[in-house]
């Protein structure tokens, strides 16, 4: 099971933090326009990217790392995947939709490393600042 969203596993320190914000910064414009899509086509009310340095099976391919001197690859996926791995239980389900912030305003990143695993609301940043989508 995927840890509970109200559980504060080992705190994400600032350094840890600040690396995921450089890299994400470069791609939020190109993942809001994907979960914008997943939400507009009726996919999902509930867009996740996956964040990892890794390939590993949940999502799709969306951003490879090496692609973009990125230290993060971005899969794309939705909450209905983690209901169907049976990665969310119903109880974590209506946990996560409880906690789900505004897709238009927050990235929902499930961030998976060694020694943090969990969900991170990033927020996009101001209009123009990415860097991949010019």
């Amino acid at each position: 099971m995927l840890p509970k969203l109200d559980d504060d596993p080992e705190p994400l320190d600032g350094k840890y933090l600040g690396i995921i914000s450089e890299d994400f910064v470069q791609v939020a414009d190109l993942i809001k326009e994907a979960t914008y899509q997943v939400k507009a086509r009726k996919i999902s009310q509930y867009p996740i990217v996956v964040a990892c340095r890794i390939m590993q099976p949940i999502g799709q391919l969306f951003i490879p790392a090496g692609q973009h001197d990125l230290v993060f690859n971005y899969f794309l996926t939705y909450v209905d995947e983690f209901v169907q791995r049976e990665l969310m239980d119903d109880e974590g389900l209506a946990r996560f939709s409880e906690t789900y912030k505004d897709p238009e305003e927050y990235c929902c990143l499930f961030v998976v490393e060694e020694t943090f695993t969990n969900f991170v609301f990033i927020p996009y940043p101001e209009e123009g600042t990415t860097d991949l989508a010019d």
